[in-house]
């Protein structure tokens, strides 16, 4: 109930966490925000029946993976410009490295037969040489795809750009 009266009040549904891991995002500007929206809640309680979400680390879903597991991960995405990281949004902050260990994480999970899907930004947007997930993810399926991008403190600056998504 806190998550949602948070998500639904605060600055454009934006969760972010400080670095002692306190939410911290300011609240939006809104007249009457719909907190409780009975019905879509009803769809998601159904939906999530089969689910089993956790608060972990994403390693540790690997040792509860199996061929009929689909795994899908939105980690923090790495910048594509000095302004637009998002990286410190979590306790501990989300750099290559964590991208890397994620990378290996993918791999285990795909070795395990589990379905594996992992979306970010695409370095491409800015950097045309920049190969980060190319490198790192050359034998799956990446895909890049057109996204509508909604955060941003100046509402010009909001729009489509391109994010990247991987998949065994």
């Amino acid at each position: 109930a806190l998550f949602i009266f948070l998500n639904r009040t605060c600055f454009n549904g934006l969760f972010r966490v400080n670095s002692k891991g306190l939410f911290n995002v300011p609240f939006g500007r809104y007249e009457n925000p719909t907190i409780c929206d009975e019905e879509n809640l009803s769809f998601a309680n159904v939906a999530l029946q089969v689910a089993d979400i956790r608060f972990c680390d994403f390693e540790e879903c690997v040792n509860l993976a199996d061929s009929k597991s689909f795994i899908y991960f939105d980690p923090p995405y790495r910048p594509i410009s000095k302004t637009a990281s998002f990286t410190s949004y979590i306790k501990n902050g989300f750099g290559d490295d964590e991208q890397v260990r994620l990378k290996g994480v993918f791999d285990k999970l795909d070795r395990k037969g589990a379905n594996v899907m992992l979306s970010n930004s695409d370095p491409k947007n800015i950097d045309r040489k920049d190969n980060f997930f190319d490198n790192h993810y050359r034998k799956y399926h990446i895909q890049r795809l057109s996204a509508m991008r909604m955060i941003n403190c100046d509402a010009t600056r909001r729009g489509v750009i391109k994010e990247i998504l991987i998949t065994n």
